[in-house]
């Protein structure tokens, strides 16, 4: 089970929208350097909508070997059809990913003895880790309470990503969570709250940018310096909130490229950020970096 903060990691391009490879490869060193506790990929900020399987699969591959074992690799495997997410997952499992993030099934907004069959039925055909991701604001459904109770007791179920941004929810999902299961805040701005009543971390947009930042923030929580969390939580909060200005991962990714990071841009339908929000942005960006103009 990890602790700490999962990076959910960007998807960079070349200038003519093809995948950067190179720059993948060059982006999980450095989160091993930088002190990330795990890289997630193929989640929503890696765009993986705008991904062919064929690349997804990619992807997949170079994260896994150029980690090599170093750091966990979690891989996005979920679809609104059980039947594609067992069989990626299957897959995933197969090329040697540590862990699957599967999201609910989005669109078709099954009710709640449908959420139990989905995931159950994928975490039975596979035995590494999964992690459930509850997003509503991006699915237009939420995992109930009744039935993460009934999940959370599944063997391979390990986890859930929350980024429904309910605290009243998550104090809910907080009495499942122990030994076997565990809650990661999916909401970068209310991470510490979120571990306050027994989170064990984040998966994070920020941490593409500052992942050291990240994994100090929760493993301080996690080893009971609580001022020195809350002290990174409140001080980032103007900027993480920025990130989020307009549809994730546009920010992060002008962000990653204020800096320098030549990360490219996106595929539509995404697209650049307009000037105003972009203008608010740096502002933000100016209040935690030195050197931005």
């Amino acid at each position: 089970m990890i602790r700490g903060s999962v990076v959910a990691l960007i998807t960079p391009f070349n200038e003519d929208g093809s995948i950067n490879y190179e720059k993948l490869r060059e982006l999980i060193l450095w989160h091993i350097e930088e002190g990330t506790d795990g890289i997630c990929v193929l989640g929503t900020t890696a765009e993986t909508p705008a991904l062919s399987v064929s690349e997804g699969d990619k992807i997949v591959e170079i994260a896994i070997k150029t980690a090599n074992k170093k750091i966990p690799i979690i891989v996005g495997s979920g679809s609104n059809n059980t039947m594609v997410a067992r069989e990626q997952s299957i897959k995933y499992e197969k090329m040697g990913a540590d862990g699957l993030l599967v999201i609910t099934p989005y669109y078709n907004k099954t009710n709640k003895a449908g959420m139990i069959h989905h995931f159950t039925d994928i975490a039975d055909a596979v035995s590494i880790p999964v992690i459930l991701y509850n997003v509503p604001g991006r699915t237009g459904c939420s995992l109930t309470y009744d039935a993460l109770k009934v999940l959370s007791q599944h063997k391979n179920i390990v986890g859930i990503k929350e980024a429904s941004g309910d605290i009243s929810l998550v104090s809910k999902i907080a009495r499942l969570t122990g030994d076997n299961f565990a809650m990661y805040s999916g909401n970068d701005d209310m991470i510490i709250p979120l571990m306050s009543v027994g989170g064990m971390g984040v998966i994070s947009v920020a941490a593409n940018i500052i992942p050291n930042v990240m994994h100090r923030m929760a493993m301080a929580y996690l080893d009971g310096d609580v001022e020195l969390a809350r002290g990174l939580q409140l001080k980032y909060l103007d900027f993480i909130n920025a990130l989020f200005i307009e549809t994730n991962p546009i920010p992060i990714k002008e962000a990653m490229n204020i800096m320098n990071m030549n990360v490219g841009k996106y595929r539509l339908p995404l697209y650049e950020m307009e000037s105003d929000t972009r203008n608010c942005l740096i502002n933000a960006m100016k209040e935690v970096f030195d050197n931005i103009e």
